[in-house]
């Protein structure tokens, strides 16, 4: 895949997937619209996340 390809892309998901208009999704920083690409796809089922935490994962048991 090219660079044309690429941003394609990304403006196809930033304005259809997301909702957000050409020049929004212009603006935003690549790793912002990467993230939202990942929990969209996760949201849908089409993507698992990398590692799945739980609230006992960040608080551990007995306080912080």
């Amino acid at each position: 895949m090219n660079d044309d390809e690429l941003f394609t892309r990304f403006i196809y998901f930033g304005k259809t997937q997301l909702g957000y208009s050409v020049e929004e999704t212009w603006l935003m920083a690549i790793g912002h619209l990467l993230d939202l690409m990942a929990a969209h796809k996760q949201f849908l089922g089409i993507e698992k996340p990398k590692r799945e935490l739980t609230l006992d994962d960040i608080l551990p048991i007995g306080g912080w």
